[in-house]
């Protein structure tokens, strides 16, 4: 059984920053890709970044390229997200998951099957 806790979500500026934290509390963490989703009131949950187990091999939405990086650190069994250039449709509930079974070393999904294990959710909202 893996827990997923989230932290750092906050009420931001339009431009301004913020760091998401992911820390699993079991399991070979390092043997997990793990990626960030996010839902937005009245949609569906949307894929934001995952990364790979090994290599550390990163993916990104369209929408968030070049403004959003995801790392880990696998010696806090944690994943971070960080958000650069904030707009006000970034808002929404962010979400850490692992993938934990059928895993394919080196590779990472953006799509929420692919994903057995969440967090409860981090709210970020961009408003001025």
């Amino acid at each position: 059984q893996v827990q997923l806790v989230e932290s750092g979500g906050s009420l931001v500026q339009p431009g301004e920053s913020l760091r998401l934290s992911c820390t699993a509390s079991a399991g070979a963490f390092d043997q997990y890709p793990m990626a960030w989703f996010r839902q937005a009131p009245g949609k569906k949950r949307e894929a934001v970044s995952c990364i790979t187990d090994i290599n550390e091999k990163t993916s990104y939405k369209n929408n968030v390229k070049g403004r959003f990086t995801i790392s880990r650190d696998n010696a806090k069994n944690t994943v971070y997200l960080q958000m650069d250039d904030l707009k006000p449709e970034d808002t929404g509930v962010y979400y850490c998951a692992a993938e934990t079974i059928n895993v394919i070393q080196g590779q990472c999904d953006l799509v929420p099957a692919a994903y057995d294990y969440w967090g409860q959710g981090t709210q970020v909202t961009v408003s001025s």
